[in-house]
């Protein structure tokens, strides 16, 4: 009876400790709104906002004025998923992509990255072999494979006034400089980096690796012409510690990282017998790694948001706007005083022409045509073959765009550049005094208000539609984790 009295005190404590341990760590991370029946934490909310709110944006938000845009954001994202846009295999495509290219690195350690970088050493050393590395000095004068005959003689008659003059105390880094036709090693003195066998021709490296330092070789011929070759020093390669840096640096420019998860992973399915496929571990490695790591977790996240935001966003506002003709022109129409100028615009063509019937040949050719297909119908006219017949210039024109149009068409005191080879100027069009007339004039800005006016009742439609709430004290601990009453350690 008394061993099961003291047990038991034991057994409950634990439990009241654990539960309140939960209530705790369920304390430092609150769920600060909840939107369509899922909560959103603070840590998430806290990253959104630090990272679209950091030092170097220009419209920077306070907490307060973030609540209703982050609101939005997961509006838009519950509207994507109940539109069963995640299911689309372009989205889980390149969803995977971007998921994989952050957790694969991460599958790899350093131990990982070290062994590789001593893996890369070994095979350099037994590359190199027992001769080692030699830098060399030489002196080339070339002569071309397929050259005749005298070519090659005449260079073998000048190498060998060159060789004579080396034996008999010539400086070989002057002449080389001089004389060597080998411009990259000349500019050295005829020296080449360190290399191993197999880094130069076979006729090169046969009569140089005999060499010792301060020894030279005799006129040796080589597919390029002929050398005489000086051996200027070898060594060894250096220990691994010396070349450490080095190696790892050359891992990361080449992407070896990658590569080593790749095989890792390449392995692990491997081993599975058929149990895992690549994407399954990687599905399920992203999981467990997220675990752990709060900022790939939402990472991670926010990219799968974000591909479903762009594609909803896009069907729904952005490329239904600019699509919508009938849309756009109704926009327009309803709007058209918020598209008034204060000065004339001049809607038409500046041309230029080197014959004086194309003057009236150009007009003839777009007058009786919308002004969006004049600049096709002209191309095809008069620029369509490789004889450029005349130059145009096309657009709305305000004054100072166009120094032509300011000078024919506003009565601007004003200097025109004529164009070389097309010495007859002309334009035609009309002047616009109070604004454009349609839609067509002033698209971008048309398009651009329209997709806002879209965006507005989308979001309107989403606030209807889902329910959200925001915990206003919580809030309030946003990057202030003090106010909470609780030090999140």
């Amino acid at each position: 009876m008394k061993n099961t009295w003291e047990i038991r005190p034991t057994g409950l404590l634990l439990i009241i400790f654990s539960l309140c341990f939960s209530h705790a760590v369920a304390q430092t991370d609150p769920v600060v709104m909840t939107v369509n029946g899922q909560p959103v934490l603070r840590s998430e909310f806290e990253y959104s906002y630090n990272k679209n709110n950091s030092e170097g944006v220009i419209d920077k938000k306070s907490v307060e004025e973030y609540v209703d845009l982050f609101i939005n954001y997961k509006l838009k994202v519950c509207a994507a998923i109940d539109a069963h846009y995640d299911t689309l295999t372009s989205f889980k495509k390149e969803f995977a992509q971007y998921r994989d290219q952050q957790v694969l690195p991460m599958l790899v350690s350093d131990a990982d990255m070290e062994a590789e970088a001593k893996k890369i050493y070994d095979e350099t050393v037994e590359r190199i072999g027992s001769d080692g590395l030699i830098k060399t000095a030489h002196i080339l004068l070339r002569a071309d494979q397929q050259a005749p005959q005298e070519e090659w003689d005449k260079a073998k008659m000048r190498i060998d006034s060159i060789y004579q003059a080396l034996k008999a105390g010539a400086d070989f880094a002057d002449l080389a400089k001089r004389l060597s036709q080998d411009p990259g090693s000349a500019r050295q003195g005829g020296e080449l980096p360190f290399v191993q066998h197999g880094q130069l021709v076979k006729e090169y490296e046969d009569a140089a690796f005999p060499l010792q330092p301060g020894e030279m070789s005799g006129v040796v011929k080589s597919p390029y012409g002929y050398h005489i070759i000086l051996m200027k020093e070898r060594k060894m390669l250096e220990p691994f510690e010396f070349h450490h840096d080095a190696i790892m640096k050359f891992m990361e420019q080449r992407n070896l990282r990658d590569q080593i998860a790749q095989q890792k992973v390449d392995k692990i399915v491997k081993d599975s017998d058929g149990r895992l496929t690549q994407a399954a571990f990687l599905e399920q490695k992203s999981d467990e790694l997220a675990q752990g790591d709060m900022d790939l977790r939402y990472l991670i996240q926010e990219y799968h948001d974000g591909l479903l935001l762009y594609e909803i966003s896009n069907n729904l506002v952005w490329d239904k706007a600019a699509k919508d003709e009938a849309g756009l022109a109704q926009y327009f129409k309803k709007h058209k005083k918020n598209y008034a100028w204060d000065e004339p615009r001049f809607k038409g063509i500046a041309y230029h022409v080197k014959e004086q019937g194309d003057v009236k040949a150009v007009r003839d050719c777009v007058k009786k045509l919308a002004f969006d297909k004049w600049a096709d119908a002209l191309r095809t006219t008069f620029n369509a073959d490789s004889v450029i017949r005349i130059r145009v210039e096309k657009g709305i024109f305000k004054k100072g765009d166009n120094a032509f149009i300011d000078s024919v068409v506003f009565k601007k005191d004003t200097t025109v550049n004529h164009l070389k080879d097309y010495p007859i100027d002309a334009h035609y069009g009309k002047i616009l005094k109070k604004g454009p007339e349609d839609y067509t004039d002033v698209r971008g800005l048309v398009v651009a208000d329209y997709q806002e006016q879209l965006e507005r009742e989308w979001v309107a439609e989403l606030r209807r539609r889902y329910t959200f709430q925001v915990n206003e004290d919580v809030l309030k601990t946003v990057n202030n984790h003090a106010a909470s009453g609780l030090n999140d350690k």
